[in-house]
């Protein structure tokens, strides 16, 4: 499996060996406008909790809905954009080691490892009303209720029910596949993802991405949006607003200052897009974003 560039590699510390996993409610757009295009060293397991989002997982996409599930190895391109109205779901992000994987038995050497390395696929969407969703659903809601108590005893169960929940995808008749990376849909347009988060905070034009990925501007835009989701301005815009977010959550810079800083040319525009992605000005999103952690406030929904 080819390995994503730096600059889409999510930045974010998920857990630490102590405690190697991370669980995130995410509120789409309450939260933040979108989880563009990025990638991890970690696994990552999502459940839909409400509304509809589409999830684009290694170049595929998804139109997923409340019960559905996501199944995510290391390194896998992936994103998620609410559909036609709010989405929120639950992310818990691991390190393989909490599966065992970094072990030389035999369950990890033949098992764990190839899934983590991707040369042994497992299914990455689960919808609800699959034959077996039933099985799988229980074990993630067990996992996500497990990891919200954050105690020792808990994480027993919750790293039994994720081997369950990964043997039972590894035993689905599409499994043991091996993947061709050329066929990530991802792959094409890596170069111009890449680009965008390196100067989103500039002036950037179609054609500086075309040449990115030596394509010609209307070839390149068709392939990124069908790779993506959205128009490559489309993303870049969402970039912006994305890193206005964090600076208005995190900082008490002024607006202005902010908008300027993540690339906006001037603050008409800036407040005229914020108000779009995520349906309310800049200053009403840092009013509600004062006192929120990272898990965009953790609920006791799977107790």
């Amino acid at each position: 499996m080819l390995i994503p560039g730096q600059e889409t590699k999510e930045k974010r510390r998920h857990g630490t060996a102590y405690v190697p996993y991370s669980l995130y409610i995410c509120r789409i757009p309450g939260d933040f406008p979108n989880v563009p295009m990025h990638w991890h060293s970690e696994f990552e397991l999502d459940y839909v909790v409400r509304g509809q989002g589409t999830f684009t997982i290694g170049g595929e996409k998804y139109l997923a809905q409340e019960g559905d599930l996501m199944f995510l190895p290391p390194n896998r391109l992936h994103a998620a954009y609410p559909y036609e109205g709010p989405l929120q779901y639950h992310a818990l992000v691991f390190h393989p080691a909490l599966l065992g994987a970094g072990l030389s038995d035999r369950c990890a050497v033949e098992c764990l490892r190839p899934i983590a390395a991707g040369t042994w696929r497992v299914p990455a969407y689960i919808p609800a009303q699959a034959p077996d969703a039933g099985g799988l659903r229980e074990a993630a809601r067990t996992v996500f209720a497990c990891a919200l108590e954050q105690l020792p005893q808990p994480d027993l169960l919750l790293r039994a029910e994720l081997l369950r929940l990964v043997w039972l995808l590894s035993i689905r008749p599409e499994c043991a596949q091996q993947p061709d990376p050329e066929q990530d849909g991802g792959e094409a347009v890596r170069p111009a993802l890449e680009y965008m988060m390196r100067h989103y905070r500039e002036p950037v034009s179609i054609g500086q991405l075309a040449r990115a990925v030596h394509l010609s501007e209307s070839y390149f835009m068709g392939t990124f949006k069908r790779a993506v989701g959205l128009s490559a301005m489309e993303y870049l815009t969402q970039l912006r607003v994305n890193a206005a977010c964090e600076a208005l959550a995190a900082t008490e810079q002024p607006i202005a200052e902010i908008a300027f800083s993540v690339g906006f040319g001037n603050l008409s525009n800036f407040n005229r897009q914020f108000k779009r992605s995520m349906g309310c000005t800049p200053r009403a999103f840092r009013s509600k974003a004062g006192g929120q952690g990272d898990t965009g406030g953790l609920s006791a929904a799977w107790k």
